[in-house]
């Protein structure tokens, strides 16, 4: 267990947290969310004593281990499996656990080819892909994943959300991938105005509860406000007459007493919308068998691939890194030729095309608002001013130079590039890379409300979901379009990777012993699935009634919240004092309960999943 007691940080007159305390249970997976530049990485960093607190104490009990996801390419041994076995904790027994590492390894995306090689001879993404092996294999008390899924492809992440959900240990993480962070978290700690928010949950169940509370305070400062005035207006029309010194002395008292709220002071977030061109036809463009290769005796990236894209098309390019991805949106961007076929462009194509190499295209000695005003003739200073705005570079910061801007910011300028643009097709590679929760929905919305075409490529299951109808998918050597969902192509193909797992795992073990009877074995597994109900059954009963109370707390929290409101608006001082306390009370209680249900829920599913694998052995023996 981990405890965090009065922490402060600030960077000069920048504050980042102000009494801060927290405590990471055992067991608990926290997904830590907050805006870019307000202190997660800064957090992680203070945890492992890289840098330190202007106060507070960060309590970490003696013999607990912390892992952590590290940028630091640092490596010593010859081979990739050497390097990652380094991280496996010591056998008592002296066990091969090698297998372990193998099994990180391809999980991550790594071939059994990719074992002996060096360390230093892989690309920078795999290298940490490597680190994030060592850190998952090294099986820490806590475990510190800072944007872990940056340098995976769509499969590797899946492979990481599946490892992450049976952590037993202490887990937090950071990543702008909501979906993934709530699939494999228990509960939510929000970094909001220097201040830290830990609940048991989601986090839309956070985001929920802080916006109501702000709320809650503004209504609440209006109508403390509102008295105020009415008091020091008595105070100043009476304050000369003497029969009226009683009373305004008591206003005086009650005046000094009030206490008084501040506004709420604005947090500023990417909101946006493209710039849509004119476009009267069916088809953007069309590629008629397009086949590409960097090398002519490696088998082609691209090969025969046909598509149609129309002027409404979301269109989403998935599969592994180094698969041809951006190669091929290169092609459709004419940036780059087919070997074969042929990519023709609508004689009134405009595009608009955001790629993370392009942030190297940048001039470093332009500013942020010359950047802007290059990219499109019609743009002046005033229409560049506001784009740099809705980019976050308001006032002075829109003159920063290119040169000394972060990587974030530099694919803040590139997306506002993209603002001025007029265009009718959108080609957006992994435009998400720098951006926090809040600028991806809106970033989503953009392209759901953008009258154009849009092909982006993505590993975030989220941004598929909500966006994607086509698929252009790179998988199993191949690459082919998927006419649908993300969802449906999950349901109806799904990835060669996981269907050849679910081949592994149901394939018979021909190493197990299969001379007992028919008869023996039926007994067995009527034996077996007669205790499987007695000790689960009532477990399940426990769960569902402890979920049951659950949702009539939240019921009644929210209830008590609405009626909240409502004294907020009246100013009913002593109706917010006593829900208050109430809503307090209750959400003390829910948080008691998530506790509960998720020591019961782990019991529940450990043991099934012991009846599961003795089920299994059986079978296998059969």
């Amino acid at each position: 267990m981990l405890k965090v007691s009065g922490l402060e940080k600030a960077y000069g007159a920048q504050e980042i947290f102000d009494n801060v305390s927290f405590v990471i249970n055992p067991g608990e997976r926290i997904g830590l969310v907050g805006r870019n530049g307000h202190g997660k990485t800064t957090l992680f960093r203070m945890i492992l004593g890289e840098e330190h607190p202007d106060a507070g104490v960060i309590s970490i009990p003696n013999y607990y281990t912390i892992g952590h996801l590290s940028q630091h390419i640092r490596f010593t041994e010859d081979t990739v499996l050497k390097e990652g076995c380094l991280s496996l904790p010591v056998s008592e027994d002296g066990i091969d656990e090698s297998y372990k590492v193998e099994t990180i390894l391809m999980g991550l995306g790594f071939s059994s080819d990719d074992f002996d090689r060096s360390p230093l001879m892989l690309s920078g993404g795999y290298q940490i892909r490597l680190n994030l092996a060592k850190a998952l294999v090294s099986e820490p008390n806590l475990l510190l994943l800072d944007e872990p899924t940056n340098y995976l492809d769509i499969v590797s992440v899946r492979w990481l959300t599946r490892f992450l959900r049976s952590w037993k240990g202490e887990l937090m993480i950071i990543t702008h991938d909501r979906d993934f962070m709530d699939s494999v978290t228990t509960h939510t700690m929000g970094i909001h105005r220097c201040k830290m928010r830990k609940i048991a949950g989601p986090t839309q169940k956070l985001y929920e509860q802080i916006l109501l509370e702000e709320e809650i305070h503004e209504k609440t400062r209006i109508n403390d406000s509102k008295k105020r005035s009415e008091v020091e207006e008595f105070i100043n029309r009476f304050r000369a007459k003497a029969t009226k010194a009683k009373a305004v002395q008591s206003r005086i008292k009650a005046l000094e007493k009030m206490k008084k709220l501040e506004k709420l002071s604005d947090i500023r977030t990417l909101d946006f919308s493209f710039k849509a061109a004119p476009f009267s036809g069916k088809w953007l463009m069309n590629a008629a068998d397009i086949s590409f290769s960097y090398h002519q005796d490696t088998p082609p990236l691209i090969n025969g691939l046909n598509i149609a894209v129309g002027k409404n098309d979301r269109i989403a390019i998935i599969g592994k890194n180094g698969k041809g991805k951006t190669t091929l949106l290169n092609m459709l961007a004419g940036e780059l030729q087919p070997q074969t076929g042929t990519v023709q462009h609508n004689q009134n194509l405009a595009i608009a095309y955001f790629g993370q190499t392009n942030i190297n295209r940048l001039n470093p000695k332009k500013t942020v608002e010359q950047v802007i005003m290059d990219t499109d003739p019609d743009c002046n200073r005033g229409a560049a001013r506001r784009i740099c705005g809705i980019m976050m570079f308001d006032g002075d910061k829109a003159l920063k130079k290119v040169e000394v801007l972060s990587g974030g910011e530099k694919s803040r300028v590139l997306l506002g590039k993209l603002l001025v643009t007029p265009a009718n097709l959108l080609l957006l590679d992994e435009p998400t890379n720098h951006l926090d929760m809040d600028s991806i929905d809106s970033l989503v919305e953009a392209i759901e409300a953008f009258d154009g075409g849009i092909i982006i490529v993505t590993h975030s299951e989220m941004i598929l979901n909500a966006v994607a109808t086509r698929l252009i998918v790179f998988d199993n050597g191949k690459v082919e379009l998927f006419e649908g969902a993300y969802q449906e192509f999950l349901d109806r193909v799904g990835w060669e990777s996981e269907r050849a797992e679910e081949a592994d795992n149901s394939r018979p073990n021909n190493r197990q012993n299969k001379n007992i009877n028919k008869k023996e074995m039926r007994r067995l597994r009527a034996q077996l699935n007669e205790s499987r109900s007695k000790i689960l059954g009532p477990l399940q009963k426990i769960i569902a009634d402890v979920e049951k109370n659950i949702m009539l707390l939240e019921k009644d929290v929210e209830n008590d919240s609405h009626v909240l409101v409502e004294a907020s608006e009246k100013g009913d001082g002593e109706t917010i004092s006593r829900l208050s306390v109430s809503i307090h009370k209750l959400n003390s209680r829910i948080e008691t309960l998530f506790k509960e249900l998720e020591s019961l829920t782990a019991e529940h599913d450990a043991k099934s999943k012991e009846f599961e694998q003795r089920l299994s052995e059986l079978q296998q023996e059969s």
